[in-house]
């Protein structure tokens, strides 16, 4: 049974999300304020987190925000009435997973939340693994324990910057298109959020790469997208 936080001050799709929500056997922890939403987002653990964007108290980006910065990885579905461009590309790089703009209907939210799960359960671990760390020169990436060092400095990076990292990291020299990127990472199509992709890998490449202008590690290939440097071989 997964354990989902919804925080949404609606009462009519509160309701609405909670019917079939409980129709997908998920254990439900309802809050209707973005202050007391908050205090539970960062004291009690989620398979799922819900947020309306625009809630009494602390709104849904201010939520994301103070729950991406204490770590914590748990997926996060925005909702919202805005629609603008601008506002969902924010619910994206302040951390949140997924991104629904009111109304939407009934079974696009549960295809989304769906598609939330299986990517959880795909990611994680069924057994322990053996060796799950790379080394690549002085970078090492743990996997296991989604820890990033180089030089033995760990270096703090958000959930997607991970993945991202992880993902071409695990495949060298083998490049992604920034459609294959979201749909890999993000877990779903976003038509024209190629940018959201690019704004990732420089804030990634910030963190870990000696000189920006020319990269060590996150190659960009040309016409295509981005690769991992297979020249560095795996340590």
């Amino acid at each position: 049974m997964k354990r989902v936080l919804l925080i949404e001050d609606d009462q009519n799709i509160k309701d609405l999300l909670e019917i079939h929500l409980n129709d997908l056997d998920c254990r439900l922890t309802v809050r209707m304020n973005g202050t007391e939403g908050l205090k539970v987002a960062l004291t009690e653990r989620f398979d799922l987190m819900i947020l309306d964007v625009m809630l009494p108290g602390v709104d849904g980006l201010e939520i994301c925000r103070q729950v991406r910065a204490e770590k914590i990885n748990t997926p996060i579905l925005m909702l919202t009435a805005r629609s603008e461009e601008i506002d969902k590309i924010l619910g994206l790089e302040t951390g949140a997973d997924d991104y629904l703009t009111k109304p939407f209907s009934v079974r696009e939210f549960i295809a989304r939340v769906k598609a939330i799960f299986r990517r959880v359960d795909l990611l994680t671990p069924k057994t322990m693994p053996v060796n799950d760390t790379l080394y690549f020169q002085n970078l090492m990436i743990d996997k296991e324990m989604r820890k990033v060092s180089i030089e033995d400095k760990r270096i703090d990076l958000t959930p997607k910057e991970f993945d991202l990292l992880s993902l071409l990291a695990s495949s060298p020299g083998r490049s992604y298109s920034r459609e294959q990127l979201l749909s890999i990472i993000w877990g779903y199509e976003f038509s024209g959020y190629e940018h959201t992709v690019n704004s990732h890998i420089n804030r990634l490449r910030a963190k870990i790469e000696p000189d920006i202008n020319q990269p060590t590690f996150i190659m960009t290939t040309w016409g295509i997208g981005y690769r991992f440097n297979d020249e560095l071989g795996k340590v």
